[in-house]
């Protein structure tokens, strides 16, 4: 179990905090319901009598046919749509669907929702769940939301009190400590003519670096650093981020290595809604993982809890024999090869606050309560219309026990072009957990290094 120290993981502490006023962790009573009638990160354990089981601590066992290479086989090779959601019924499910993707059913012929039999698959690490149970009782946001106390992994804050706590979950939910991953990224025109890019990224944990230092980066909940190795012409190219927790006392430190100039610069405009790398201004860089960064320019409302369709257990869309023009078509992926079932989520709107810019005025979070990951969220512009929507297609890696995506996708419901990100049908080596990372390794000085050709 790691100690926990008294700290503001912004690095600041000042009078008012000290004085007891950072929003308040739940009581032990509250905290007891983890593990009994909650799951260890506070799902709802039961099922709801029907197509929702109870959860039962997620898919125990590797399936058969999986060699533990990273190339994850279907645990449900043989089950059957059950049935689907399309432009003849989408009305007698609407309440259990969200606004776009309802917007989505109607604007495509050919877009539908096939519903599966229902899985509670996710599941984390012993460790991650003590750290969870720690949490519930001593992790607090600072007065402004934009920071935590008392937080070093896990779950922040598995009994929600507030949308931003909500959010905070996703925000910092377990990714595997240390990954590497090969995935490909297209933005199709209208037409469905798309080329690829291919990323390799590295995530590592702060706690998980090999030369880890309590004392240090305090305010870094994670180093990323993502270079592009194809086109020729984006080839080299390299961004390294620091994410900061604070980002408002200490906004997000990221640079980047241009393979063309062979330099390495500050790279601002990577957050919020600047453009996200070589999407070719069809997302933003908060779009990337869902929603990712500092939340300080929306307020943050927890509408509640509600059954929905929602992509689940999406291993079709990583099988080897698929390539990418069998997944990508016009408009958006192919949706005979998805899987959709009914699960809780959390309901979270975030609504941009007076005084500050981004180009989405409003979004709607649907937060899967058994992983903490938002699988679906809906856009809307400053003229409050439907704009994109993000729908996450998620998988759990069992061998892992890392629920995480294996395709974003993110449809402009206006000019019919989308984003998919997290293509591993035609990468090599798409996953590699478990990697050792050293601090020395996520430095500027090591940026250009790693965009050489």
């Amino acid at each position: 179990m790691k100690l926990k120290t008294k700290l503001i993981v912004s690095g600041i502490l000042t009078a008012s905090m000290a004085a007891g006023s950072a929003y308040a962790a739940v009581s032990e009573q509250e905290a007891a319901k983890l593990g009994d009638s909650l799951t260890p990160i506070g799902a709802e354990k039961a099922g709801n009598g029907g197509e929702i089981p109870a959860w039962d601590g997620g898919l125990q066992k590797v399936p058969a046919g999986y060699e533990g290479d990273g190339i994850y086989v279907n645990p449900f090779p043989d089950e059957q749509e059950q049935f689907r959601i399309d432009q003849s019924n989408v009305d007698q499910y609407a309440d259990k669907l969200s606004p776009g993707q309802v917007k989505m059913i109607k604007k495509y012929d050919d877009y539908f929702i096939p519903v599966y039999p229902t899985h509670r698959t996710s599941a984390y690490p012993q460790e991650i769940y003590n750290e969870t149970r720690e949490n519930a009782t001593q992790t607090e946001l600072v007065p402004s939301g934009n920071g935590m106390e008392n937080y070093t992994d896990g779950v922040p804050f598995p009994v929600p009190q507030n949308g931003l706590e909500a959010i905070w979950n996703h925000i910092t939910r377990y990714r595997g400590g240390s990954v590497s991953r090969n995935v490909g990224q297209v933005t199709p025109t209208a037409d469905g003519n798309y080329s690829v890019v291919h990323f390799q990224d590295e995530l590592t944990w702060r706690a998980a670096l090999q030369d880890f230092d309590p004392e240090e980066d305090q305010n870094v909940l994670f180093y990323f650093k993502q270079a592009i190795t194809g086109p020729a012409r984006l080839a080299g190219n390299v961004l390294l981020v620091h994410e900061t927790i604070n980002q408002v006392t200490e906004p997000r430190r990221a640079w980047v290595y241009n393979a063309g100039q062979r330099r390495v610069r500050r790279a601002p405009q990577v957050a919020y809604d600047g453009p996200g790398t070589a999407a070719d201004g069809m997302r933003t860089s908060d779009n990337f993982d869902m929603y990712n960064g500092a939340p300080d320019r929306y307020n943050w409302e927890l509408v509640g809890k509600k059954e929905m369709y929602i992509p689940y257990n999406a291993y079709e869309l990583v099988d080897r024999d698929l390539d990418y023009d069998q997944i990508i078509k016009a408009g958006h992926i192919n949706q005979e090869l998805t899987r959709y079932e009914l699960h809780r989520v959390w309901h979270v709107r975030a609504t941009l606050k007076e005084g500050e810019r981004h180009i989405y005025a409003q979004r709607d979070f649907y937060i899967d309560e058994d992983s903490w990951q938002a699988t679906v969220i809906d856009h809307y512009d400053g003229r409050g219309e439907l704009w994109r929507v993000a729908e996450a297609h998620s998988m759990y890696f069992y061998d892992q026990k890392v629920p995480w995506y294996a395709i974003e996708t993110l449809y402009d419901t206006l000019s019919g072009r989308y984003l998919a990100l997290g293509l591993t049908n035609e990468e090599e080596n798409p996953y590699e957990f478990g990697t050792q990372r050293h601090s020395r390794e996520y430095t500027p000085a090591a940026l250009r290094r790693a965009g050489t050709r």
